[in-house]
């Protein structure tokens, strides 16, 4: 732990996440850092000064909080109190100073510059302002101006117009900044806004960031002018500006004196929900385990080093008491609001939520935020690609005989070390689980139910017959031993990576399937299902898709660990190839070759989603054909995420050198198994042997009619696909295919060759993936084209 440095002697405004919703602050010249503290009945605030934590009074909950010099000021919850806090003196404990405290008006966009504070109404969109320097007091801007954001710089602050979105600026004219600034900005439209000392920058309508004031140190050159590739995640401080990328958590900086340039480079791998700036440093709310780090010549003497700030987990953004239904809902909010509310992902929303002026609180309604995306589909959006197709270069298999002394060799190797799972014959088995860790090998728990086991999981649901539940869930044992009658065998449809699954109807009729961690006693194996079960609650809780199993809930009681789904009536892939009762031709909707090709379709969309457009990017790991499930429309959901990690997007490849492979043989990469080089490519392989299944109808690994040793169904089709036989190999339950179905039948049989190249990077992404299957489909509905299968080929890299 380094002890921050500050420069006294100079003027700076510290600029903070989002001038509405800030749960962390700073004040220069008095080194102080503070936050709101999340997990506990009330979240008041709590500070770190000088290496000492400093308890902050009243001991109540706030909903936002900004800091200047030698004073932090902060919003009640509610928005009917403003109270401030000075901390030039030593103390003990900060004493508060009443601002502003009214029963019917609402403040929100609380905005400290270095010595005033201002704060927008609720319902009118007019700007209060307080303090200023010794001689003069900040002006209001006047109630003929209304505001939809504002933000504090030093002796000037700016808002968004209600009426029009441009930038108007006020204050003192001595620096003359803010009449600067206003006319630099014109008539952008813009949708945020943050000011630092000289300086202020925001998000367009389009979403490009832009800067305008003072360009000395090049605090205004933004790197990167593509929409959409910064967040609201904002700070400017005293010459430099950063951001956080909208992708994968990362942050940015520019600008800086040539003495004290921001090096990011010691914090590239950590992916931030929050920044926040101070003088020449800056402090960030880790997206791992909601703690605080601290990097920065004016934080850290000792070579820019980035430290951990012992505030402990702090409020990923404030929580409020109506729904978050439109923009999504943090995971493990009700913990994390100890059941006072819930913490909604940045949408532009008002904090708190405009409240019509009635009698009393009591009669508030609810309200809903406005339409927006959940935070994991902006990034969808912002990324879509319109896959390409080429041309098929050649049809050869490259270096048959060697594949197959390979693919032998490691069914040998695997078949030695890994026990059968229950839910499939007995040439199917689960490689043992490695410890889960992830990308800087750290554990993938991060705020999830073991960190919290010890603290009260309160129930948290958007309405007891509601079906779609915005929510994770918690639930306590006696009601999912009651859903799932006691765990009975006749409950029993299948297992995952840490337990068997049982279906079970819930109290408000809800058709749930609940995941039973089968935990022993041992402690290196009670260790492996743990991890795995605190993987997949913490990446499902985050993760949403059309394609992915929806997470409902979970369940941690002493040694029990669950997990509740939304429940798959159709099964899985696995079930409707391999199960005898579906052999015959007219068993199963599965036996049409349209059909099949839309289930693939749907599983590569959705570990496409995982690999491009999830935040932070997540392998599986696991891919195969019990791992798809169907849900009532026959759309394929990929589930299963208890071996899944998160992957560091700088990195092409992991290096698993710490622990084993895992994965279910048939299925497994051989690169990854036999070298422990671990990448996306690795899905990739599994996704192929899928494919491979549904051609095929065989098993990932499967008994030869002569009786003789098990073949693995690639070892089984490649050959054929590759010399042009590929009818040879074709599922006979489905029946020859049409004229129409031909080509999309070798559209996706040459898919599935390319992808289960022996070489990672002879695979094809999985956004070309889906982009062939889009196409095979389109073959099948009649769309138009002159597409020939002669020139087709999987793109590769």
């Amino acid at each position: 732990m380094y002890k921050p440095l500050f420069d006294t002697c100079i003027s700076f405004l510290i600029s903070h996440l989002s001038s509405s919703a800030s749960t962390i602050a700073v004040t220069y010249g008095t080194a102080t850092l503070c936050a709101i503290v999340a997990g506990k009945p009330t979240q008041y605030i709590q500070c770190y000064q000088n290496g000492k934590l400093i308890p902050v009074e009243p001991k109540v909950s706030f909903q936002a909080i900004s800091g200047g010099r030698s004073f932090f000021c902060g919003l009640r919850s509610g928005g009917f109190s403003l109270q401030c806090w000075d901390t030039n003196a030593v103390n003990t404990v900060f004493q508060p100073k009443r601002l502003f405290h009214n029963d019917v008006v609402q403040l929100t966009d609380i905005a400290v510059g270095d010595a005033h504070v201002c704060a927008r109404e609720l319902h009118s969109g007019v700007a209060r302002c307080w303090r200023g320097s010794s001689t003069n007091e900040f002006p209001s801007p006047g109630e003929a101006i209304r505001f939809r954001r504002i933000t504090s710089g030093f002796g000037f602050s700016c808002g968004i117009l209600e009426e029009n979105r441009t930038v108007w600026c006020w204050g003192d004219s001595g620096n003359g900044y803010g009449v600067e600034i206003q006319r630099k900005f014109g008539n952008l439209t813009m949708s945020s806004l943050v000011a630092g000392e000289s300086h202020v920058c925001g998000l367009t309508l389009s979403g490009v960031l832009v800067c305008k004031g003072n360009n000395g140190s090049g605090q205004l050159d933004v790197p990167l002018s593509s929409p959409s590739e910064f967040s609201s995640g904002l700070v400017l401080g005293a010459d430099f500006t950063c951001s956080i990328r909208k992708r994968n958590g990362l942050v940015m900086c520019w600008g800086g004196s040539n003495r004290f340039k921001f090096d990011t480079n010691v914090i590239q791998n950590v992916s931030f929900e929050s920044i926040v700036a101070g003088l020449d440093f800056v402090c960030g709310l880790t997206t791992t385990n909601l703690s605080l780090i601290c990097w920065g010549h004016g934080w850290s003497h000792k070579l820019n080093l980035p430290s951990d700030v012992p505030l402990g987990m702090v409020l990923p953004g404030p929580c409020v008491k109506d729904s978050c239904s439109s923009c999504g809902t943090f995971p493990n909010s009700d913990v994390l609001c100890h059941g006072s509310g819930s913490i909604c992902y940045s949408c532009i929303v008002e904090v708190p939520l405009a409240v019509p002026l009635l009698q009393s609180p009591s009669q508030v309604p609810k309200q809903q935020f406005p339409s927006a995306k959940e935070k994991g589909m902006k990034e969808l959006l912002t990324f879509l690609i319109v896959g390409s197709v080429g041309a098929i270069a050649g049809l050869c298999t490259i270096v048959y005989f060697f594949w197959i002394g390979v693919t032998r060799f490691l069914r040998r190797k695997v078949d030695n070390s890994v026990k059968p799972t229950s839910t499939e014959s007995d040439t199917y088995a689960d490689i043992a689980p490695m410890s889960n860790l992830g990308h800087d090998g750290s554990s993938l728990r991060s705020f999830s139910s073991t960190r919290l086991g010890s603290r009260k999981m309160r129930r948290n649901r958007s309405g007891s017959s509601s079906k779609h539940v915005d929510k994770t869930e918690s639930f306590s044992l006696f009601e999912l031993v009651t859903a799932t009658n006691n765990f009975s065998v006749s409950n029993k449809i299948g297992a995952g990576s840490f337990g068997s699954v049982y279906k079970g109807k819930l109290e408000d009729g809800r058709d749930v399937a609940v995941k039973r961690g089968d935990f022993c006693t041992m402690k290196r194996k009670f260790q492996d299902k743990e991890m795995a079960f605190d993987s997949e609650l913490m990446l499902l809780s985050r993760l949403h898709h059309k394609h992915l199993v929806k997470l409902i809930g979970f369940c941690e009681e002493k040694f029990e660990r669950l997990l509740v789904y939304e429940y798959m009536s159709n099964g899985s892939i696995h079930d409707h190839l391999h199960n005898k009762s579906n052999i015959h031709k007219s068993s199963s909707i599965l036996n049409s070759w349209k059909m099949r090709i839309k289930i693939a379709l749907g599983a590569a969309r959705g570990i496409e989603y995982m690999h491009n457009y999830a935040v932070p990017p997540i392998i599986h790991r696991d891919i195969k054909s019990s791992n798809i499930l169907l849900d009532s429309n026959w759309n394929a959901r990929v589930s299963d995420f208890g071996l899944s990690l998160i992957w560091p997007e700088n990195e092409q490849k992991i290096m698993s050198t710490i622990t084993n492979a895992v994965g279910t043989v048939g299925y497994i990469d051989p690169e990854y198994y036999i070298l422990n080089v671990l990448t996306t490519k690795s899905d990739v392989f599994g996704l192929g042997v899928v494919l491979l299944e549904l051609l095929t109808g065989k098993r990932a690994v499967f008994k030869t009619e002569d009786g003789s040793s098990p073949i693995g169904v690639v070892e089984y089709a490649v050959p054929n696909i590759g010399s042009g036989e590929l009818w040879n190999v074709l599922d006979g339950r489905v029946g020859e295919p049409e004229v129409n179905e031909i080509e999309s039948l070798e559209i996706m049989a040459y898919t599935a060759m390319h992808c289960v190249k022996l070489e990672g990077r002879e695979r094809p992404e999985m956004t070309d993936i889906v982009a062939n299957l889009e196409r095979a489909l389109a073959f099948l509905e009649g769309s138009p084209s002159s597409f020939s299968v002669t020139s087709y080929s999987a793109p590769l890299e």
